[in-house]
């Protein structure tokens, strides 16, 4: 089944809550001006940054199931951090139902929450653009769209600096792929 990008919105519309889908356009929108900054395919940002949140609202018990019938073995953090679990099972859904089959699309849905070592420019696309969309009115969200402006190793790198301390702070995990993600940009800076 090959859908148009104007079907992945109806598709969001429909699956999300106002706020939700407001903030999915709002990703969407990041990714493509990312995109065309940097030397992507704004479509296949737009596809990833529409797509992104597309299981966010489906309760834990089904989004284990999906992650079960999709052949993904959770580690330890995920499966006491529900809050990552959107990210695998968006990943799934987009392969498994909506039959996109771009490993670049699928994995930038798939890390957008963590990010990871070794990240392609979509991946780092979508993880920067869910933070900069335009509802985002988090402390310092100026500086980190300043921070994307220069590079997108910049506003990875702010952006994991915000959120790796926040985590550390409410007592939560650290994914070690946000570690790594981390660690990767302050060694090659």
């Amino acid at each position: 089944m090959v859908m148009e990008i104007k079907d992945y919105y109806e598709l969001a519309e429909k699956r999300l809550g106002e706020r939700r889908y407001t903030h999915s356009r709002n990703v969407a929108k990041a990714a493509v001006k990312l995109a065309l900054k940097y030397g992507e395919d704004p479509i296949k940002a737009e596809t990833a940054g529409i797509l992104h949140d597309i299981t966010k609202e489906v309760n834990t018990e089904n989004q284990l199931q999906i992650i079960g019938s999709g052949g993904i073995i959770l580690d330890d953090i995920c499966k006491k951090s529900p809050q990552l679990l959107h990210a695998i099972t968006g990943m799934i859904y987009c392969r498994d139902t909506l039959g996109i089959n771009d490993d670049d699309i699928l994995n930038a849905i798939r890390y957008h929450t963590t990010g990871r070592a070794n990240m392609s420019l979509l991946e780092k696309i979508i993880f920067i653009a869910d933070f900069i969309s335009d509802e985002r009115d988090y402390p310092d969200v100026d500086i980190m769209r300043a921070e994307c402006e220069k590079s997108l190793e910049d506003g990875m790198l702010y952006g994991l600096g915000f959120v790796i301390p926040d985590l550390v702070d409410r007592k939560r995990a650290v994914h070690p792929d946000a570690i790594a993600a981390y660690n990767e940009l302050v060694l090659n800076k």
